[in-house]
């Protein structure tokens, strides 16, 4: 019995090494290229068939293991300074959504905003702009924090999923705006030419 099946195992390389060969001179010589890959392709799903059912299992297991977490964004005093300044708890935005946004205790810097639908784990980017901004970039969700509200995007969707979220001082500030319009950043009188 061991001997027929060493003797069909042996016909069965011999058969797969016959038809790789015959697909390299057919390729080489220009013609039949479909009937080579035709070839190539039985020949590796005939190599896949003989695979021992153990490798299979393994590599299904492997597919089951969850990816890596992202490292850690190492916090510098920069990021940190803008930690300090983030507001945090409950933020009421417009038609009636709120999101809560609260330190991780176990990591200084980092925070966790939660809303209808959504969870994401943030932390701060510094801006040239001075707005707060706080990123999940396996996520692609970015919180962008003004002077009179706040906003969740998502990057990735290319949409905002919150706006018009305010703690009561930048209600206080954004009430301010509307009584104390700030000057305009483009002349409309004529007299700036």
């Amino acid at each position: 019995m061991m001997k027929r099946l060493h003797s069909m195992a042996l016909g069965t390389r011999q058969h797969l090494r016959f038809q790789a060969l015959c697909a390299a001179i057919l390729w080489c010589m220009g013609s039949g290229s479909t009937w080579a890959q035709a070839s190539a392709e039985t020949t590796a799903s005939t190599a896949s068939k003989n695979k021992p059912a153990q490798v299979k299992n393994a590599k299904a297991q492997a597919k089951k293991k969850p990816a890596p977490a992202e490292p850690e964004t190492l916090m510098g005093p920069d990021e940190l300074a803008i930690a300090e300044r983030v507001h945090k708890g409950q933020l009421p935005c417009e038609l009636g959504t709120t999101v809560r946004l609260e330190a991780d205790v176990s990591q200084p810097g980092y925070f966790y905003l939660h809303g209808k639908g959504f969870r994401y784990r943030m932390h701060p980017v510094a801006t040239t702009t001075g707005a707060i901004r706080l990123e999940d970039r396996k996520a692609g969700a970015v919180w962008l924090q003004l002077a009179n509200k706040s906003m969740l995007m998502d990057q990735k969707k290319g949409r905002r999923l919150a706006d018009e979220c305010a703690n009561a001082e930048q209600m206080a500030y954004a009430a301010d705006m509307k009584s104390n319009p700030p000057p305009s950043l483009i002349d409309t009188t004529g007299m700036g030419r």
